[in-house]
């Protein structure tokens, strides 16, 4: 991971603009005074190595990151699939299209969040 990826004392969020979801995790972190950097998770897709790094530091399943409500997800049948696929195979499939990706995610660098509840906000980033 390069130093340059996430800055110390910003959240970097990758969301989608026009997703609702997204909108509200932004409005609930500036609300709270952050410093956000926010990154359009299609045309800024997380690399599979960033991918992996955000994996780890949210310390959830890395099935947790597949945006399983989205069209590309059913599309590609990945319901069935992604069981016999390998991290490695799942990461650069997560890498090759931003849609597949659960979105927000927020990460300082030390831990990442998938998805937005405002509870899970509230302990995680404005606490």
């Amino acid at each position: 991971m390069s130093a340059n990826t996430w800055q110390a004392g910003t959240i970097t969020v990758y969301q989608y603009p026009k997703c609702g979801t997204c909108r509200n995790a932004v409005k609930s972190l500036q609300a709270k005074g952050n410093k956000l950097e926010l990154r359009h998770i299609v045309e800024e897709t997380p690399t599979a190595e960033q991918l992996k790094e955000l994996v780890k530091l949210s310390g959830l399943e890395l099935k947790k990151f597949f945006n399983t409500s989205g069209d590309v997800y059913r599309e590609l049948g990945l319901k069935d699939k992604l069981a016999s696929m390998s991290e490695e195979e799942q990461l650069a499939l997560l890498a090759s299209n931003g849609m597949l990706i659960k979105r927000p995610i927020a990460t300082d660098g030390t831990k990442a969040t998938v998805g937005f509840k405002e509870e899970q906000y509230e302990q995680e980033w404005n606490g």
